[in-house]
């Protein structure tokens, strides 16, 4: 037999307490119930009903399991690659506190939404690098995701095409590629108009592979300026540049793959309902194995020690009560 709980030391001097004073209890019940002429039999029937009670509730407390049996455990879940824009327009604040650091907190929130299943980080901006590889660990991508921010990645533009191109790479390279497509998704997060040439063929390539691709747009139409260390940035002209939310390439790109199109904006946060999109899709069987198991019989102890509490209260001594 095994236990799901164990009795502790402290514990245990409770116990050894309670049956002293207990024991003294009988005592001096047996003592007075012999003054009076009760058979003592009828109050020592009574005393063991209440003392296997609270025994069998004991046990009911500490779990007892047994009869081994096997039970098969699957594991179900997705491919999650999300490739998040690093290039200084994210800095712009029209998305309190600015573009990046909402996205950074909604990042972790959406690990949390899939917590069963792969994710992994591309950060990009002219370039795509590899910030976290496909994982289970959800600890270290948060640790990962706290620590993005613009500096990491050289600013010369965006382009999708990059980190598209590493995502699907990585993706189809997955062994059994073939019986896991429909679990394969990218997310897109960008905030300003794609300057790549190669991102119409490679989104080709992922449509073709049937990979899921969402696109979710932070920033406004009315746009901010950029905060950097001295002030804010210039164009060189010597006047202060203005970010807008360019969607258009965005919502383009989902419609050429099939996906959706999601925004983050001042007054609309759409990531519950790509969190709900990417639940819509069927995860895929990645692992099935058998393990030993033992069934909790707790409630057999319960059920009996309530059986005799109730014969308990049914079971009067005549003249007084135990």
């Amino acid at each position: 037999m095994k236990w799901a709980s164990s009795i502790t030391q402290l514990e245990l001097i409770f116990i050894g307490v309670f049956a002293v004073f207990y024991l003294l209890y009988i005592i001096r019940v047996l003592r007075i119930g012999r003054k009076l002429g009760n058979p003592i039999g009828r109050i020592l029937l009574k005393l063991l009903m209440r003392s296997a009670a609270m025994a069998l509730i004991i046990i009911a407390l500490l779990g007892p399991s047994f009869g081994e049996t096997t039970k098969e455990i699957k594991t179900i879940g997705k491919d999650i690659f999300v490739c998040l824009d690093l290039s200084e327009s994210m800095n712009a604040f029209d998305v309190q506190p600015t573009r990046l650091e909402k996205m950074k907190f909604e990042l972790k929130n959406i690990v949390e939404a899939f917590n069963s299943d792969r994710i992994g980080l591309i950060m990009f901006s002219s370039e795509a690098f590899m910030q976290c590889p496909l994982t289970y660990d959800k600890n270290a991508l948060n640790l990962f995701i706290q620590t993005l921010h613009t500096g990491l990645v050289p600013n010369t533009g965006t382009d999708f095409g990059p980190p598209l191109q590493m995502a699907y790479d990585k993706l189809t390279a997955e062994e059994n590629t073939a019986s896991r497509v429909k679990s394969q998704i990218v997310l897109l997060i960008s905030d300003g108009e794609d300057f790549g040439e190669e991102t119409d063929e490679i989104a080709e390539e992922i449509e073709d592979a049937g990979i899921r691709l969402f696109t979710l747009g932070v920033g406004t139409a009315a746009g901010s300026k950029i905060q950097t260390s001295r002030g804010y940035k210039r164009d060189q002209s010597g006047n202060e540049v203005v970010t807008q939310l360019n969607s258009s390439s965005l919502e383009e790109l989902a419609d050429k793959t099939g996906g959706k199109y999601f925004e983050i904006n001042a007054q609309q946060n759409d990531v519950e309902r790509l969190i709900n999109a990417i639940n819509a899709i069927e995860g895929e069987l990645k692992d099935a194995r058998e393990v030993d198991a033992a069934s909790n019989k707790y409630f057999y102890f319960l059920m009996a020690g309530l059986a005799l509490l109730i014969l308990d209260l049914l079971f009067q001594v005549k003249v007084f009560k135990i």
